[in-house]
């Protein structure tokens, strides 16, 4: 099972930006996957989440460190049975092996933010079906990626995963699967990741779970309040690799 999750979040820049994309897709990707442990491979475009979710987000609250990268438009993920798959060797290993030629194209990336990821808690959709190539998660996500701001916060918004909103992912139409994940790397303590068949279906069906965060009186509303989160988080996004369909 892929209980592990490297995630990588950036930018490209305006030009250059298909040349780095044709490559990483035609050829670093596939040649990743043939890395001990890889178990599966998938990139996103973040394309947002429309006006309802752009409200939600402005109530969020966003880190003022410097120190973490901003890059927010594409979301890269890798997964293997254990985390400590990307820790042996580490990906400041793995980057030094690098040729000269992968370190180049690599380096379009602006702002990026890295997250080793242990997979906390995982329930399937009605679509978890329809999951593939392998593992691999579906063609459209919603990310989070965050910190909570207290002790007391993170016992209240364990209990909000597990009594609350992933018990409704369980039964929600057009849901493929959702994983609750804690960092074992990176800036972020706390992530999720939500799995749909489609940005249409995550709309459809997803959307008003997120709109109960506007309110202060409903429990997602009081959890929204309490985390700091990560530059652009949550990314929604749809699958550009390895293609859906």
């Amino acid at each position: 099972m892929d209980r592990g999750i490297w995630a990588v979040w950036y930018d490209l820049p305006e030009s250059g930006g298909e040349e780095y994309l044709g490559w990483l897709h035609e050829a670093h990707l596939p040649e990743m996957l043939k890395r001990p442990g890889f178990l599966w491979a998938a990139h996103f475009e973040v394309v947002g989440g429309g006006e309802r979710m752009n409200q939600v987000q402005g109530k969020l609250t966003y880190t003022s460190d410097e120190g973490v990268g901003s890059g927010r438009d594409y979301v890269l993920l890798f997964g293997a049975a254990s985390p400590h798959v990307f820790c042996d060797p580490s990906l400041a290993e793995i980057e030094a092996a690098q040729s000269a030629g992968t370190g180049e194209m690599l380096g379009h990336r602006l702002g990026a933010r890295t997250c080793i990821f242990s997979e906390e808690a995982r329930v399937d959709g009605p679509e978890v079906a329809t999951r593939g190539p392998g593992l691999t998660p579906g063609p459209a996500i919603q990310m989070g990626s965050f910190n909570a701001n207290s002790l007391e916060a993170e016992f209240d918004l364990g209990a909000w995963y597990a009594q609350y909103r992933l018990p409704a992912m369980r039964r929600m139409k057009g849901c493929v699967g959702a994983r609750k994940l804690v960092s074992a790397a990176g800036w972020a303590k706390h992530s999720i990741l939500y799995e749909f068949t489609s940005l249409e279906a995550r709309e459809e069906n997803f959307q008003g779970q997120e709109d109960n965060a506007l309110d202060e009186k409903e429990w997602t509303g009081r959890v929204i309040r309490y985390v700091t989160h990560a530059p652009g988080s949550p990314s929604v996004g749809r699958r550009i690799w390895p293609p859906a369909g």
